[in-house]
């Protein structure tokens, strides 16, 4: 959905009704599951993104990271508003995300995939719904390697999924690859803030 002004919290509980019901836009649900750090991800037919960090090393670090993750602080921008940020990260549980771009609002739904919860990872995936301006699904993880070192990966599979996201195709591809390193700086950001 898109609009000329931010859409405000009513108009976003009605958008997020009409989503919830709804199955994902795509049929590679939980494709980003299988996705390696060393093996860059082949998806034909999809526009491909992955942004990976270092952000240090330790275990407080990956504990600290972890929380401001659970916390959706990698949404922390100007440009991107996620509806709403205290929001469980577990299966099933629908989003909105409103990104601001050219001087419009767009309204896209994403319903969580899976988690991840191990000793030495923490992550989530979403997939897109109908209400979408895309189709596809994005991962955010915080992994712990052996060398104790600590990294945050956003990646992501999408292809348009609304006229408009066609004809503006090269400023959505622009905005899909600012988005990882501005996620990772949000994220930094929510870190250095609660240290």
């Amino acid at each position: 959905m898109f609009s000329l002004t931010e859409p405000n919290t009513e108009a976003v509980r009605q958008f997020l009704s009409t989503q919830v019901d709804q199955p994902f836009s795509y049929s590679e649900v939980g494709a980003t599951r299988l996705w390696s750090p060393d093996q860059p991800p082949r998806m034909p037919g999809y526009n491909v993104d992955v942004h990976r960090e270092k952000l240090g090393s330790g275990r407080h670090l990956f504990l600290r990271a972890t929380s401001a993750l659970k916390q959706w602080r990698q949404f922390s921008m100007d440009w991107v508003v996620l509806c709403w940020p205290y929001l469980r990260i577990v299966e099933g549980e629908v989003c909105a995300v409103l990104a601001m771009h050219m001087g419009f609002w767009s309204m896209n739904a994403a319903r969580i995939v899976y988690t991840i919860e191990e000793d030495q990872r923490f992550g989530f995936a979403y997939g897109t719904l109908p209400g979408h301006t895309h189709k596809g699904e994005e991962r955010f993880l915080i992994e712990q390697r052996p060398d104790s070192t600590v990294w945050y990966e956003v990646a992501a599979f999408s292809k348009p999924n609304h006229w408009m996201a066609k004809l503006g195709s090269p400023l959505a591809r622009g905005l899909q690859r600012k988005f990882g390193p501005a996620s990772a700086e949000a994220l930094i950001t929510a870190m250095l803030e609660n240290g």
